[in-house]
């Protein structure tokens, strides 16, 4: 198993952000190359997820071509750099849709750059593949979607932790769609359990200080604290909790703790330890493929390797499916390889075995809860094959093949 030293991560960190000011730029192939775009953060509030997206979706291009590309052709990268800006976000989609005319884009982080680049894939037809976990809802033939939703995580999560813990709930959340629809789920599932969500708060994206809401935590003394924060502005409120001596008071489950992969690394263990969290790929999954696929990562970025999570290994898979997609229909028009995505095929990946299901494009998968200790998380819980069940509520693609919309769930 390899283990990331904080300080060899924070040396990484800084070389790839370093390197990116050159972005956007589109790597040297031949002229026949098959283009692949790539917009994540690769500066901005959100880089330490973007960069090791960035750094598999190449290495996931780089296998492909290693074994001769795709249709006798070698694939391309286009990448650029949104810096966690909306408005460049939407500059670089209209870009990679119409001036590069690529042949598939995996891109985009939070829900708000999803909701601001989707549509323009969507309009001109360009394959989307959004590779992070949200908060479900999106019914869009043209999206591909792999990263976990909270009728997988969420319904795992809450059940577990009440049972260890207790049943009185404060939740703290980003104050943007995300943050405010997963905990909504919150509350359902603290509901659904028998307990009580005593308070919600909302926090912008550039919030760094929670010293007021700590203090709030404190007098209200819940069972749990459910964390669905966002963010390097975030990530302090982790370190002020432990400052402050609440970690040993009241403990703490999270849908988003690690899931760009850095916080356990930066994170102390007398900070972050015992955190419980919910997702669909972790690196301590002890199996064959994850082993191999780790093995890999290393020898491709020896100096500089990534920081693994659900979103940096959903991203090889979108990359992997894609690409079989496209061999099994001998073309890359957008129709024929949506119809292989959509047959019900089940690939064997390093999270374990996922599927796409044909009404809503949302993956089928895996789920896992683990636990902090010593910058690892140690697997507590797995759940077999879950299905994207708050999604199905409201999409069906099968009947509406020409939906383009984000369904904000009713949990009435």
């Amino acid at each position: 198993m390899t283990k990331l030293s904080r300080r060899r991560f924070l040396q990484s960190s800084a070389a790839l952000a370093a390197g990116s000011v050159a972005l956007p730029y589109a790597a040297l192939a031949d002229d026949d190359a098959i283009l692949v775009g790539g917009l994540h953060d690769l500066s901005g509030g959100l880089d330490t997820s973007g960069i090791p997206m960035n750094q598999i979706l190449n290495l996931a291009i780089d296998e492909i071509n290693a074994g001769g590309g795709l249709l006798g052709r070698p694939l391309k990268p286009v990448i650029y750099d949104p810096q966690s800006n909306m408005s460049l976000y939407s500059q670089y989609a209209t870009q990679l849709a119409l001036k590069d005319k690529v042949a598939v884009v995996h891109g985009g982080i939070t829900s708000a750059s999803r909701e601001t680049i989707r549509p323009i894939f969507h309009r001109f037809k360009t394959l989307y593949f959004y590779n992070t976990l949200y908060e479900g809802g999106v019914c869009d033939r043209n999206e591909v979607t792999l990263g976990t939703t909270p009728a997988q995580t969420v319904e795992k999560l809450i059940p577990y932790v009440m049972n260890l813990w207790g049943k009185k709930v404060y939740t703290v959340a980003a104050d943007y769609n995300y943050g405010h629809i997963t905990a909504a789920w919150f509350k359902r599932y603290v509901e659904e359990n028998g307990g009580e969500v005593i308070e919600t708060e909302f926090f912008p994206l550039d919030v760094t200080q929670f010293g007021s809401t700590i203090a709030k935590i404190q007098s209200a003394a819940p069972d749990i604290v459910l964390s669905a924060l966002v963010g390097s502005g975030h990530f302090g409120f982790y370190r002020q909790w432990a400052a402050a001596g609440m970690k040993s008071r009241i403990p703490m489950a999270s849908t988003t703790f690690g899931a760009g992969g850095s916080e356990p690394i930066i994170m102390t263990p007398e900070e972050g330890d015992g955190i419980i969290t919910s997702f669909g790929y972790y690196p301590t999954i002890d199996t064959p493929a994850n082993i191999a696929w780790k093995e890999k990562i290393v020898a491709a970025y020896p100096d500089n390797t990534p920081v693994l999570s659900e979103l940096a290994e959903v991203t090889w898979e979108g990359m992997m499916i894609w690409a079989d997609a496209v061999k099994e229909a001998g073309t890359l028009d957008r129709e024929p390889i949506l119809e292989v995505i959509e047959s019900g095929k089940t690939y064997d990946m390093p999270a374990g075995k996922v599927s796409i299901d044909p009404k809503t494009h949302h993956a089928i998968r895996d789920v896992y809860i683990a636990d902090l200790k010593d910058h690892e998380f140690i697997i507590k819980e797995k759940y077999s094959q879950v299905q994207p069940a708050d999604t199905q509520m409201v999409c069906n693609l099968e009947e509406d093949p020409n939906a383009n919309v984000h369904h904000e769930i009713s949990l009435n």
